[in-house]
């Protein structure tokens, strides 16, 4: 299925380890560090930043092949800002880490050869999954809680693009991976893997990070940024196209190959269906759900009740982008 292949090109971008975009033009660029691949999933997000940039907020951005590398950028102050689930990290560390935005949500897929019929049959089984303490590790340890059952070796390969390729080489019989690429390899090859139940929970996935000190320090370029993201991320909800309206407009990706580019706007119709982008950009309600989910699955130390959001999160930006725009 032509729609999807645009995500096999981050597998190159992966086998790197990491890949940086050129700096922008002028002084105090806003150092990024994303803990993902470049691919269309991020396209929006860079788009985000571009138009920051046209109003003064030159940035550079750096795609780490682990999330752990670009959380730990961060609080090295190697980068300003973080893309990432730095949760467990902030509970364990007292990193001096804030969200400020929730650039995804997750809407993933348990995936797996078809010898393994139900949950049970991968009790003791060999798992894949994106990272250490990620979504998708999340997602597995609070299903095999629910199950009863309990993974075997596992295994940790950074983007869904290079599991789903992995699974079709036969390197790897089961994992999790997004909506795009559920699609890629069900597509692909209908009669060697299905899928199976997941969780249902409109939890984070990707938050855009920083240091409070940062913060604190930046808040007028941080504004910028959130303002940015939030105004696009309401206008993918409205229309999707606009995320390729723009891709073109700003000449963005534009050396790949047709099939790639023409997938774009397929991928993102999907993603704002499913709710992978959510027009809120976060906020309390969503750092209650984050709670819930992450403390189930283990990778937070709960009760739920006693996790504050604001020691999570700096709603400052946020809050003040949404009166601006009058959302």
């Amino acid at each position: 299925m032509r729609v999807f292949t645009h995500l096999r090109i981050a597998a190159t971008v992966a086998a790197l380890g990491v890949a940086m975009l050129p700096a922008s033009a002028g002084a105090q660029a806003v150092r990024v560090g994303l803990g993902d691949t470049l691919s269309a999933e991020t396209l929006a997000l860079v788009i985000a930043f571009e138009r920051a940039k046209d109003r003064g907020v030159p940035y550079t951005l750096t795609s780490f092949s682990k999330e752990e590398l670009a959380i730990q950028a961060v609080i090295n102050n190697q980068a300003d800002i973080g893309v990432g689930t730095p949760y467990a990290v902030m509970q364990k560390t007292k990193a001096p880490l804030k969200a400020v935005f929730q650039m995804s949500r997750l809407v993933f897929f348990p995936v797996a050869d078809k010898s393994y019929k139900t949950w049970k049959d991968l009790d003791g089984q060999p798992f894949v999954f994106h990272g250490r303490g990620s979504g998708t590790e999340a997602i597995g340890d609070i299903i095999a809680k629910r199950n009863g059952i309990k993974f075997g070796q596992r295994s940790y390969v950074p983007g869904s693009e290079n599991r789903v390729i992995a699974m079709i080489n036969g390197q790897i019989k089961a994992t999790i991976v997004d909506l795009a690429n559920k699609n890629l390899l069900m597509s692909r090859a209908p009669d060697r893997f299905h899928v199976l139940p997941s969780v249902d929970v409109p939890a984070s996935d990707e938050l855009v990070f920083v240091r409070a000190e940062w913060l604190q320090a930046n808040r007028a370029k941080v504004d910028v940024i959130i303002e940015e993201m939030l105004k696009f991320w309401q206008e993918m909800a409205k229309d999707p196209t606009v995320v390729d309206a723009e891709r073109k407009k700003r000449n963005l990706m534009a050396d790949l190959p047709k099939q790639v580019l023409d997938g774009i706007t397929p991928f993102y119709q999907q993603a704002t269906k499913e709710g992978v982008y959510h027009r809120s950009g976060g906020g309390p309600d969503a750092a209650k759900v984050d709670f819930e989910f992450y403390v189930e699955a283990g990778q937070m130390q709960g009760p739920v009740e006693s996790l504050k959001a604001e020691d999570y999160w700096d709603f400052g930006p946020l809050e003040a982008a949404r009166k601006k725009l009058g959302s």
